[in-house]
């Protein structure tokens, strides 16, 4: 397979608490697109900021037309590579959390325990409230959205959202404590399908290798913490395909 892949494996062989961490990458290889790539959504759409969410209709009505076209993708895709693999790991006991930047909900879906997975960027799959913070599935208010074309409001009459984090939206806190707290237990860290370039979720695996911990990324392309001394193993290949063999390996 990769180079790297054998050295992986003992990394993994050898961890009782692997914190996974997950970017676009990771969903791509499922056929989702990347948001942020060359042909990806911000690059050929306008994006639409929370606080324009919050004050103006029409600008709601832009963001649930591309929330729309978004979960068309979204809806179709099944789990990849990565996502039975980190189950295989939990499994085996050796799992401490996967921090992931994608909003596809596809680790849950794959059966990874809900309390390890900390989706830092929200979830695609459910509208939250911004009044009542009320969350439910949020296809029903898509369906609502396209019959109408009116932006979907909560029974206690606040503003629906899909639970995701818009650009000028601050993070949960809450979400962020998790993903500290798993990069302070955790003995192997691996990044993988990420750049490393968005904040403070970039920061996440730094945490971890700052204590010494081994700190692997596997990427396709060029990442932001190439290069960095706390860097163990860096592969330059296909997330899927060498994260499940290296699994595979490690645990027969």
């Amino acid at each position: 397979m990769t180079d790297g892949v054998h050295e992986l494996s003992m990394l993994i062989g050898g961890a009782d608490a692997i914190l996974i961490v997950t970017g676009a990458g990771v969903s791509t290889e499922t056929g989702i697109p990347d948001f942020r790539g060359p042909q990806g959504v911000w690059n050929t759409q306008r994006p639409v900021m929370y606080q324009d969410f919050l004050t103006s209709e029409a600008d709601r009505v832009t963001y649930w037309n591309q929330k729309v076209l978004a979960a068309e993708t979204i809806e179709v895709a099944k789990p990849g590579a990565v996502h039975k693999a980190c189950v295989v790991l939990e499994n085996a006991g050796k799992l401490e959390a996967i921090v992931t930047q994608n909003i596809d909900g596809l680790h849950t879906i794959a059966k990874s325990s809900e309390e390890r997975v900390v989706e830092v960027h929200g979830t695609g799959r459910e509208a939250v409230c911004l009044t009542c913070k009320g969350r439910s599935p949020i296809v029903p208010h898509l369906k609502a959205f396209t019959d109408t074309g009116v932006p979907p409001r909560c029974h206690c009459g606040g503003l629906l959202k899909p639970a995701t984090i818009s650009f000028g939206q601050q993070l949960d806190p809450k979400t962020m404590a998790q993903a500290t707290q798993a990069a302070e237990a955790c003995d192997l860290v691996i990044a993988m399908g990420t750049t490393l370039s968005v904040y403070p979720a970039a920061e996440i695996p730094l945490i971890a290798a700052r204590r010494g911990v081994p700190y692997v990324i596997i990427n396709q392309g060029d990442t932001e913490h190439d290069g960095m001394p706390y860097i163990t193993l860096r592969i330059e290949a296909p997330v899927g395909p060498t994260f499940s063999q290296a699994v595979t390996q490690a645990l027969t």
